[in-house]
């Protein structure tokens, strides 16, 4: 062999070396778990609220979609997440994962717009009806998928203000909330007992059609003992 094919011989064996090395891993082909706890840890949000606004995959793609969502919940939360990132995930989420991180955020305005979310599991906002911040409680009270047990609690809880309790003396008379006679009738009731309920809603419900919510406000004025 000539000196010039020894040098030709040469390239060659740096490609066969170069086939046979291992290629970098990909970022998202790394371990579920690395990349999960790496944005649990991160203090980057940028990086944080790229995942958060990142299009979720197909679901036919059950693998990908599965990954997509198991991160979510790590940038929901994670508290260096920008706060209207998380404001968004709490708004457009649908999964109960990433819904009960952000309903655990220390931001009032994050637990908020989980409770205005009507993906929420029933037990999820329920919970958020006993939230310690009044607009919460309020966004809570107001889901559709708050449980009449969960009303009924909110009717009778003196933190509640006037106009939340308003709100729930609806419930069974207005053609927008319907619900089950009996329930409706407890919630007005306990709407008409509860000590913050203003004159207007009282004199309204003195003309309830359920005798013992007119009762209520009789015993609330007392004008029955």
């Amino acid at each position: 062999m000539t000196e010039h094919d020894e040098t030709a011989a040469e390239p060659t064996d740096a490609a066969e070396n170069g086939a046979n090395a291992e290629p970098a891993e990909p970022i998202d082909h790394e371990p579920l778990t690395v990349t999960y706890e790496r944005l649990r840890h991160s203090e980057d949000p940028q990086e944080l609220g790229e995942f958060a606004r990142r299009p979720l995959p197909d679901r036919n793609d059950a693998a990908a979609f599965s990954r997509a969502t198991a991160l979510l919940e790590a940038v929901a939360g994670n508290h260096h997440t920008a706060l209207e990132d998380r404001i968004y995930l709490a708004q457009t989420m649908p999964f109960p994962n990433v819904l009960v991180k952000l309903s655990e955020d220390p931001e009032s305005a994050v637990r908020k717009a989980v409770a205005e979310n009507t993906n929420d599991k029933n037990w999820l906002v329920g919970r958020l009806t006993k939230d310690d911040d009044d607009d919460v409680r309020a966004a809570a009270l107001a889901n559709p998928k708050t449980s009449w047990k969960m009303r009924m609690e909110g009717a009778e809880d003196d933190r509640n203000g006037a106009d939340v309790l308003e709100r729930l003396s609806h419930f069974g008379v207005d053609d927008d909330k319907p619900g089950p006679d009996v329930l409706t009738a407890m919630i007005r009731r306990a709407v008409a007992l509860n000590p913050n309920t203003g004159e207007e809603t009282l004199t309204r419900l003195a003309d309830d059609p359920d005798i013992q919510v007119r009762h209520a406000v009789e015993r609330r004025r007392g004008t029955r003992s």
